[in-house]
């Protein structure tokens, strides 16, 4: 009995221990329990070694947590074939590995454990928060060590690679000439725009092109929605506190911390039993109760008197409370003392006490006016939720039982709002962007029934019932109000094909060494000079950088000349005068480092891929 109360006084260790064998318990035993009571299945087999339905869904939500943001549009499928992907080159990575005979240290794998920078506090490994955060991942310390084991000879096997490629000087002379190159040229731009200028479209040009290209000009199916919101931001105006409710709060506040506040309190235990009767017991607390009143030191009254002798020991000293640890007539006697004073005698299962408050660690609380606005505030927002969820579940069921959004309006005092038409793609508005919204719209039991959707919460404030209002299905618009597109569209295909046609001209006669003056006056085009120009220059367009360094070097009979059409329909003429090799001995240490670097990179990463996929091709890979 009295082991309880020295038990009980123990609040915060006990709690601790307590979190240490739970913390134990799901690190190291919780693997077995999950052995054993789920039933795992084979979703593919690697040279005869199994992957369990459980691997395949780790790595799927591994897969999803380094993707990030909304994966809601993401077919399933996909993920799982990426997720199972992965596991199999990492199981053909490691087979090879052990294969070769490589093996990780249990020294490297402790010296990675301890330099994780998750596992330290302000810079140093922290023994209890590897432990959780290792748990929190859902390994146990010898699970974990085995997938970082696995994960350094992934990365040993990869590093192998990495260290075997060189370049020699030659390569890299060479890899520098090519890269460090730059041309000489000059270009013009036979651009669309003005060239068909009254030209008008022939009317049975657009009529061919509607009948030949129909798809072009299908209307996608569409609805159009009416819908309620229940928000609850709406509802604050409605809830109205009287002062006495806001005072009263403010009470209570007041009293929970007061009793909340930890109490230091010291005992003398007189247990009752077969040798002492409640009633005596009583009596003698009154007359040791007596001997204190009349200065007689409470510490050595309870080491002469106090049944508990471990609290006896310490001057009677039985801990700290919030009001919750010691028995509750004890606990009843705290409230009533101030610091210093003794009880009256106390009754418990234990026996007859008195008690001393020793502390009184209390926070005095804010006055009425300082915090009554926040009081005021808290109050509203509790009612406001009681009275949100109140209407959700009304509007839930009103939703399921009624045809259309009146009765809801009529009962919820909710505004039937008018949506927009759109698409399965989606709309232009708040909520017709929303991926739930298009699905409910275009669900067979709303598009098809007529019914109204079920409830669509968009978080914990606001949610909504929609009803189709419109629907159109997929149709071909009429000729008649496309013809504007379709003459845009075959002018542009015309322009195109007379900048092209001007352009190829020109580069006709510079081919044949003839004089392209007078067809440049009259096209108002002009030279456009460029000298020294490396693949990425910045002033240069990218698209003419592009076809400039596909062009052939010029030979001694004199420049190139080249065509080419970029992606706006422009028409470029080139005329490539000299190429200019790179210099390996030009480049500054750091460039030719950053050279080297990224060669030997690009050259193991390739020779890893193509170890891997023979590893691939040479395995037998089944999947369930």
């Amino acid at each position: 009995m009295l082991q309880n109360i020295r038990d009980n006084s123990q609040g915060i260790v006990a709690k601790v221990i307590i979190g240490l064998i739970i913390g134990v318990f799901a690190l190291f035993g919780v693997e077995s329990i999950v052995g054993g009571f789920m039933n795992t299945s084979t979703v593919a087999e690697v040279n005869g070694e199994e992957i369990s339905d459980q691997q395949l869904a780790v790595s799927v939500q591994n897969l999803i947590a380094s993707i990030g943001g909304n994966i809601e549009n993401l077919d399933e499928n996909l993920l799982q074939q990426i997720a199972l992907s992965q596991i199999v080159e990492d199981k053909l990575l490691i087979q090879s590995a052990v294969n070769s005979d490589m093996t990780i240290a249990d020294s490297s794998i402790d010296l990675a454990i301890i330099n994780t920078p998750q596992f330290q506090l302000n810079g140093v490994f922290d023994r209890d928060l590897a432990l959780r955060t290792m748990g929190a991942q859902g390994f146990s310390p010898q699970t974990y060590r085995a997938a970082l084991a696995e994960r350094m000879l992934i990365g040993q096997l990869s590093n192998a690679f990495a260290a075997s490629t060189f370049i020699t000087e030659a390569e890299l002379e060479l890899i520098a000439a090519l890269t460090l190159q730059t041309r000489d040229f000059r270009y013009l731009s036979v651009t669309l725009g003005s060239r068909t200028l009254g030209e008008p479209i022939p009317p049975e040009d657009i009529d061919a092109y509607y009948q030949s290209n129909p798809g072009q000009f299908m209307q996608e199916e569409e609805v159009a929605i009416n819908y309620v919101v229940l928000d609850k931001a709406a509802m604050y105006d409605e809830v109205e506190l009287a002062p006495e409710r806001i005072l009263a709060q403010y009470e209570l506040e007041k009293e929970d911390l007061a009793s909340s506040a930890q109490r230091r309190a010291a005992h003398i235990l007189l247990e009752t039993g077969a040798d002492l009767s409640e009633a005596d017991g009583v009596l003698q607390a009154i007359e040791i109760r007596t001997r204190i009143d009349a200065g007689e030191d409470f510490a050595a009254l309870a080491d002469e008197f106090s049944s508990d002798r471990i609290s006896a020991e310490e001057g009677g000293d039985i801990g700290y409370t919030d009001g919750s640890v010691f028995p509750e007539a004890l606990e009843q006697a705290l409230l009533d003392l101030q610091v210093g004073q003794v009880s009256d005698p106390v009754v418990s299962e234990f026996g007859v006490h008195l008690v001393k408050l020793t502390e009184y660690d209390v926070t005095d609380f804010a006055a009425f006016d300082e915090v009554a606005e926040r009081i005021e505030r808290d109050l509203k927002a509790t009612e406001v939720d009681r009275i949100y969820f109140e209407r959700l579940e009304t509007l839930a069921n009103l939703a399921f039982e009624t045809g259309d959004l009146q009765d809801i309006s009529e009962q919820l005092s909710l505004e039937i709002r008018e949506g927009e038409f759109f698409t399965r793609s989606g709309g232009s508005s708040r909520y017709t962007t929303d991926s739930r919204v298009i699905t409910a719209a275009f669900s067979e039991e709303v598009l098809l029934g007529r019914n109204n959707s079920e409830i669509i919460e968009f978080d914990t404030s606001e949610a909504m019932v929609l009803h189709v209002r419109e629907h159109n299905e997929a149709s071909l618009r009429p000729l008649e109000e496309v013809r504007g597109e379709i003459a845009a569209m075959l002018r542009g295909q015309l322009e195109r094909q007379r900048a092209q046609a001007l352009g190829e001209e020109i580069l006709a006669a510079l081919r044949s060494g003839e004089s392209v003056e007078e067809l440049m006056t009259t096209a108002e085009l002009e030279w456009i000079t460029a000298e020294s120009v490396s693949r990425n220059q910045a002033n240069v367009n990218n698209e003419v950088l592009q076809a400039t360094f596909n062009i052939p070097a010029p030979t001694e009979s004199g420049s190139v000349f080249q065509g080419a059409t970029l992606n706006n329909g422009t028409y470029v003429v080139i005329e490539l005068d000299n190429v200019n090799p790179g210099n390996l001995a030009a480049m500054s240490p750091q460039e030719r480092d950053s050279l080297h670097s990224s060669i030997i990179e690009r050259s193991g990463r390739a020779a890893f891929d193509a170890y891997l996929a023979n590893l691939r091709s040479s395995a037998k890979i089944v999947e369930r």
